[in-house]
């Protein structure tokens, strides 16, 4: 098992986007059939999906995002040497999605880019690498945007993925710090990697002859069995390994998969219903990034550190977990990318 710690950083900005159109799922009861429709809402959780508009992608989303992060913190662009974008919906197959990112945040030419083909276990996953860096030397400021867009690989005729994802961008900053530090446990079953999956599109077979191929296959059986399987001992292990108990975490912030999962993961757990907040009834599942929404859109009304457990998983399969303490003065944003016809 992975089990790191790493001192010396701290998180000073969470900054979300999710776009402006937003799809109520009772009003797909035409097309889907209410019964299907109602299902939907009433066990997964998701009323409301936040879709993107033809030739918006995720990295609109997180460069939105971004920029309003810099601009609250203060942060110049040169102060910059790390950026990292965590996704599995880039620009393009090349170049590195985070290249464009770089050009247009106007980050300096020794700041590092990279993309992470990582998916709903990637926000612990990409702080575990900024950080990692950070611990390293060499950079003070790292930049790790966690953008998806899956109502683009969704199924259009698939209920059971249409109705359950929508799409959101993030920025995250973080910086070094004497005080701060975070504990992280990673794990992966790559044995797993059907359970969700997009078969055609990518080299393995670039033009499937079946067009169903090109967009998002799950096995919801499978993933359910695997999350409550692997999810508690994750929550027990990322406790044991931080030294804490149960009580002394403020939030448990989970990837929003599913509103009946989250539910049965908190309950066999014990965890406090107060202290695991949720936004997938407005929000949907938008991967990976869903942990980052759920933090802005459930900040502290008070100035306050508070001590909190992200946990990611699915896809891959691989799940993961960070526990830190977010300091007082964090920024937390959160906001809409702008409606096409709004933005003209």
């Amino acid at each position: 098992m992975a089990q790191i710690r790493i001192e010396g950083f701290h998180v000073a900005g969470v900054s979300t986007c999710l776009p402006e159109l937003r799809i109520d799922n009772l009003g797909e009861a035409d097309r889907f059939g209410g019964d299907e429709v109602r299902k939907v809402v009433s066990m997964a959780g998701v009323r409301y999906r936040h879709v993107v508009e033809p030739g918006v992608t995720a990295s609109d989303l997180c460069l939105h995002a971004a920029e309003r992060l810099l601009s609250e913190l203060g942060w110049a662009p040169e102060s910059v040497t790390g950026l990292i974008f965590v996704t599995q919906s880039p620009d393009y197959f090349l170049p590195s999605t985070a290249c464009l990112l770089h050009e247009r945040l106007m980050l300096p030419d020794d700041c590092v880019a990279f993309d992470v083909g990582m998916g709903c276990s990637g926000y612990p996953y990409g702080l575990y690498i900024a950080a990692a860096m950070l611990k390293a030397g060499g950079h003070r400021r790292i930049l790790m945007l966690h953008g998806e867009t899956p109502s683009r690989f969704a199924d259009p005729d698939d209920h059971a993925t249409r109705l359950l994802f929508g799409d959101a961008g993030s920025a995250t900053a973080l910086e070094t710090s004497d005080a701060g530090e975070a504990s992280f446990c990673l794990h992966t079953d790559g044995g797993g990697y059907e359970g969700l999956i997009i078969r055609g599109g990518g080299f393995r077979d670039r033009t499937p002859h079946d067009a169903r191929h090109l967009h998002l296959e799950m096995d919801g059986a499978a993933i359910f069995n695997f999350t409550i399987k692997r999810v508690p001992p994750l929550i027990r292990e990322a406790l044991d390994f931080a030294g804490r108990q149960a009580d002394e975490i403020d939030q448990y912030v989970f990837h929003q998969s599913n509103r009946f999962i989250v539910k049965h993961l908190a309950r066999k757990c014990g965890l406090p219903e107060e202290r695991v907040p949720m936004t997938i009834e407005d929000c949907a599942n938008c991967g990976g990034p869903s942990v980052a929404v759920t933090l802005t859109r459930h900040a502290p009304r008070k100035a306050a550190a508070r001590t909190v457990m992200l946990v990611g998983y699915g896809v891959g399969l691989s799940w993961g977990s960070a526990v830190l303490t977010l300091p007082a003065d964090i920024v937390l944003l959160h906001g809409h990318y702008p409606a096409l016809e709004a933005a003209a």
